[in-house]
């Protein structure tokens, strides 16, 4: 399962780790993904979702 957010879709991006050296390695840098219980069509349903989204007010949360 890829770690995307359920709204924006969202995901990691790869990039390099680079050192004091210059040593080169592969990372990946992960967005910041809450499970959220939400209202989706009038029903609540929990979605994983960026805080970008959350804080945006793109998702209603169920009280």
């Amino acid at each position: 399962m890829a770690r995307t957010c359920d709204i924006c879709g969202k995901g990691p991006v790869h990039g390099n780790r680079i050192s004091h050296a210059h040593n080169v390695t592969r990372r990946r840098w992960n967005p910041n993904l809450r499970r959220v219980r939400a209202v989706v069509n009038g029903a609540h349903k929990t979605l994983l979702v960026c805080t970008a989204c959350i804080r945006s007010g793109k998702v209603q949360k169920a009280a």
